[in-house]
């Protein structure tokens, strides 16, 4: 089923109402759907390089949108669903221990998942059901995610095709190593 979904996805990259669509997946990938935008952002910028900051932004801006709903739907169906199953456990001190250091390195979390191609969606919603400050979730989407789409694009917009391959293989792994570099400065003006 999963390889079904990816290649009806990859057709709607070369379909004249792409950008929407793009928008779409960007939007629900945030939230609930398995297929990252990627998919349909890679192929699309390669046939059009000259818009690729468009679909850059289109992208950026459909994901963050779709991020907030992921937020809204771990805030909103938490006391439904999670809050009794957390009572029942008798995991209410290890919940809010887990709320507290969330909160507490929130937007790192959310920067950091939001590069990578681990599951957004799973930060999403995680942010929403530890309350994680709105203002602070949306700046790192923004960015994490804007930083994600427009690399891609500006990549794929000066090598074209053979950069593909590198960025859909190592894409993860250097944007880890380059967040760490990045916090290991941060931590390095602080201590030193």
């Amino acid at each position: 089923m999963l390889n079904k979904l990816y290649t009806k996805t990859l057709e709607l990259a070369e379909h004249r109402h792409a950008l929407f669509s793009l928008a779409v997946i960007s939007f629900i990938e945030s939230s609930f759907f398995p297929i990252p935008p990627d998919i349909l952002l890679i192929p699309m910028v390669l046939a059009a390089p000259t818009r690729a900051w468009k679909i850059a932004l289109v992208c950026t801006v459909s994901s963050v949108l779709g991020g907030l709903f992921g937020y809204y739907i771990g805030y909103a169906l938490f006391d439904m669903v999670g809050q009794p199953l957390v009572n029942f456990y008798g995991y209410e001190e290890k919940f809010l221990a887990f709320q507290g250091k969330y909160n507490e390195w929130g937007a790192w979390i959310v920067a950091l998942f939001g590069l990578t191609p681990f599951p957004y969606k799973v930060i999403t919603i995680a942010s929403g059901v530890t309350q994680l400050s709105l203002p602070t979730f949306i700046v790192a989407s923004v960015l994490s995610r804007g930083v994600r789409f427009f690399l891609i694009a500006a990549l794929l917009r000066k090598y074209g095709a053979p950069i593909r391959e590198f960025i859909e293989k190592r894409l993860g792994l250097l944007t880890l190593i380059f967040f760490i570099c990045l916090f290991g400065g941060f931590v390095a003006l602080k201590y030193l």
